[in-house]
């Protein structure tokens, strides 16, 4: 399959109306969130614990552009950045507590634990 620059690529709509620069989740380091490029959709945290854990506090889709899995997309950069980085991960926001993690169990054992049981 032939690629496109990425240059190319940030404009293109998909059949469910969200974009490549929608869908792209990067890590803005000084604000403490992950985010679409444009800046729309965004997964904030605190670190804590000496900067050891990451809490997961609020995550924001627009309106306009739920339905399309960007929340999950967002907590799957937030996970992948965790566990690349050895950090634990506490689940504050509802939106991961109650639906990402149900939905996908394999990403419990980046959650933080104290004495082997889980503080969410």
């Amino acid at each position: 399959m032939a690629t496109r620059p990425e240059s190319e690529a940030l404009g293109d709509s998909h059949a469910d109306g969200a974009t490549e620069k929608s869908r792209n989740i990067v890590w803005n380091e000084n604000q403490k969130r992950f985010e679409t490029e444009d800046k729309e959709a965004y997964i904030e945290y605190v670190l804590r614990d000496k900067g050891k854990v990451m809490d997961l506090v609020h995550t924001f889709v627009p309106p306009s552009k739920r339905g399309l899995g960007l929340a999950s997309h967002l907590c799957v950069s937030a996970f992948q950045h965790a566990q690349s980085h050895s950090l634990s991960i506490i689940p504050t926001c509802s939106y991961v507590s109650d639906t990402f993690l149900p939905r996908n169990p394999s990403w419990s054992s980046v959650v933080y634990t104290e004495g082997g049981r889980s503080n969410i």
